[in-house]
C-alpha cells in the first residue's frame, strides 16, 4: 500500500503539493475544512483516513499518547528557526533519502542533518 499524507496547517501548503508533484497522494487539514480545529479532530481524521501526518506540532511525537504501530505514521519537521523555505527543504532533504516507505506506523522526526525513525519495539 502507498503510503497517503495529510499535512497539518502549521506547515506550507507547499508540503502537499511537492508531495503531489512527486506521485503521492497528499492533502493539507485546510483543504478538509479542518483548519483551526483542535488537535484531537485532526488525529481522527488523519487516523480515520488511513494517512500519515506531517506536522510541527511536538505533541504528535508523544510515543506514550500516540505509540508507534497503530497508526499510519507522524513525520514531525523541526527546525531551529521556522520558514517556510525550512520546511520545504526539510521535505526535500526527507524525500531524497527514500524513507517514505519507512514512515508507516513509526514516528519520524525530520531536523536540519538528522532523521530519527521511531517503531513499535523502540516506544
Amino acid at each position: 500500500m502507498t503510503t497517503r499524507f495529510k499535512v497539518d496547517e502549521d506547515l506550507p501548503r507547499e508540503i502537499a503539493e511537492r508531495l503531489r508533484a512527486a506521485g503521492y497522494d497528499a492533502v493539507t487539514v485546510c483543504e478538509e475544512d479542518l483548519g483551526g480545529a483542535d488537535d484531537s479532530r485532526v488525529w481522527e481524521a488523519a487516523h480515520a483516513e488511513r494517512r500519515c501526518l506531517l506536522t510541527a506540532d511536538k505533541g504528535f511525537a508523544d510515543a506514550r499518547r500516540l505509540p508507534p504501530g497503530t497508526h499510519d505514521g507522524i513525520i514531525l519537521f523541526r527546525l531551529p528557526r521556522e520558514t517556510r523555505l525550512g520546511y520545504i527543504r526539510l521535505l526535500e532533504s526527507f524525500l531524497t533519502e527514500s524513507l517514505i516507505q519507512a514512515v508507516a506506523d513509526a514516528i519520524v522526526t525530520v531536523s536540519p542533518g538528522a532523521i530519527r525513525v521511531r517503531r513499535e519495539e523502540q516506544a
